[in-house]
């Protein structure tokens, strides 16, 4: 471990900076997991704070399921498969270290679960108001003219994120705002490996005229069809590795 306050002091309240100094650690491998942290002395003359901004911190990180603490066996970093990644922070630093493709096919998984049901919902609930907003995102697809801009990734989470609260579901709002900063990776991710800027505009306007058609089914399958081709996309893009690269800046 390096710098007092991970070099990032006085940008936060010090609990706050100490968190995010140590879960971008272990997120990004640096501290791996199965590895036992230093104790509390050492932690607290490292960083440069008090005991109760130190252990504030150890509580979030056993909440979040990334460290285990023990008497005598001491903090163990647990695996990732226990950590919560629809917590705030773990997200953040999730983002801006891209290591694990189970983490983005578990995501489309859950789109393809999810979504559908919400285009079908929307096509059902829809108010004039909110196809206008569905529409609106599509067109700032269009005027983006290319797949590979933050413009279109940004359109392209505002159709989705659109859709979903038009469906007047709540659960399926909240979801949404949970991973927001997840889904707009992904949408990154998978349009660096899109072929066709046409073909993608194609599919994304099959579903919004489904649901301005108030067709249900119609939304649903339009939907399907683009998920999985997002799930395609996804599995070539991770294979040539371009979901090794940061999605998200590195916080300075």
């Amino acid at each position: 471990m390096s710098g007092r306050n991970g070099g990032k002091g006085g940008r936060r309240p010090v609990k706050d900076n100490l968190l995010h100094v140590l879960i971008d650690k272990i997120v990004s491998g640096e501290i791996a997991e199965g590895s036992t942290l230093p104790n509390e002395a050492e932690l607290k003359d490292h960083y440069g704070v008090s005991r109760t901004t130190l252990r504030e911190s150890m509580q979030h990180l056993v909440a979040q399921g990334m460290v285990r603490s023990r008497t005598r066996a001491g903090t163990i970093v647990l695996p990732r498969a226990q950590w919560n990644y629809l917590d705030p922070i773990v997200l953040d630093a999730a983002m801006r270290h891209p290591k694990d493709k189970l983490f983005y096919k578990s995501l489309v998984d859950a789109r393809l679960v999810l979504e559908p049901a919400a285009a079908a919902a929307a096509a059902e609930n829809a108010t004039t108001k909110q196809i206008m907003v569905i529409a609106e995102a599509f067109e700032d697809m269009v005027a983006a003219h290319s797949l590979y801009t933050d413009a279109w990734s940004d359109a392209d989470l505002e159709f989705h994120t659109a859709i979903i609260d038009a469906s007047g579901n709540w659960v399926f709002r909240q979801f949404a705002t949970a991973i927001g900063a997840a889904l707009l990776a992904s949408f990154r991710i998978t349009n660096r490996a899109s072929q066709s800027h046409e073909r993608a505009l194609d599919i994304h306007r099959a579903v919004l005229e489904a649901i301005r058609m108030r067709d249900p089914d119609g939304a649903r399958k339009a939907m399907e069809v683009l998920v999985n081709g997002a799930r395609r996309e996804l599995a070539e893009a991770l294979s040539l590795g371009k979901g090794d690269m940061p999605i998200l800046p590195t916080r300075s």
